[in-house]
């Protein structure tokens, strides 16, 4: 009985699995206007991608979060090729985050000083569900969150890394951890 119990558990968890690599979020529509974009550092292209959503007016404001104490506005700015004056009057960096649970919790303070409605959130894709689970998590229910994901070619190690935290994640968020 036992042995049939765990082989269950384990087909559920290869399925789950098998859709989370092969069904990866995808980028929000291009659009899609929000008040305000959240990026989550860690990867390429995420805060390029962030960016131009604030230069094309879809959203007023960008949190770059968990970007580490040592850098600078001005070294971003040059790093990415934008005028200073872009990021003085558009971009706030969050020094707090150093996780995926952090950057919800940093996001979420940032977001109730602004009074926002909604919320772009940028990350890998995937990266997208456990970020957008602690998101969710972290923010009040009348706050919509808008999945943008930036497309990569993950390994399997990282799918696989990624999907257990996630799980695990989920599984905790459902008894209140």
């Amino acid at each position: 009985m036992i042995l049939r119990l765990l082989c269950f558990l384990m087909l559920i968890w290869m399925i789950g699995f098998a859709w989370f690599a092969v069904d990866l979020p995808r980028p929000a529509k291009t659009d899609l206007q929000t008040d305000s974009v959240v990026v989550l550092t860690g990867g390429p292209g995420r805060i390029e991608h962030a960016l131009q959503i604030v230069e094309k007016k879809k959203a007023e404001r960008l949190l770059v979060s968990g970007v580490d104490r040592e850098v600078k506005p001005n070294e971003l700015a040059a790093q990415y090729e934008r005028p200073t004056s872009f990021f003085e009057c558009c971009i706030d960096l969050g020094f707090q985050a150093v996780d995926t649970r952090s950057n919800a919790l940093e996001t979420a303070r940032w977001a109730a000083r602004r009074e926002d409605k909604s919320i772009r959130l940028v990350t890998s894709d995937w990266h997208m569900r456990r970020a957008r689970l602690e998101l969710e998590r972290a923010l009040p229910s009348d706050i919509v969150i808008v999945p943008d994901a930036v497309a990569t070619a993950p390994s399997l190690g990282t799918l696989f890394k990624e999907y257990n935290k996630f799980l695990m994640r989920y599984l905790a968020a459902m008894v209140g951890i």
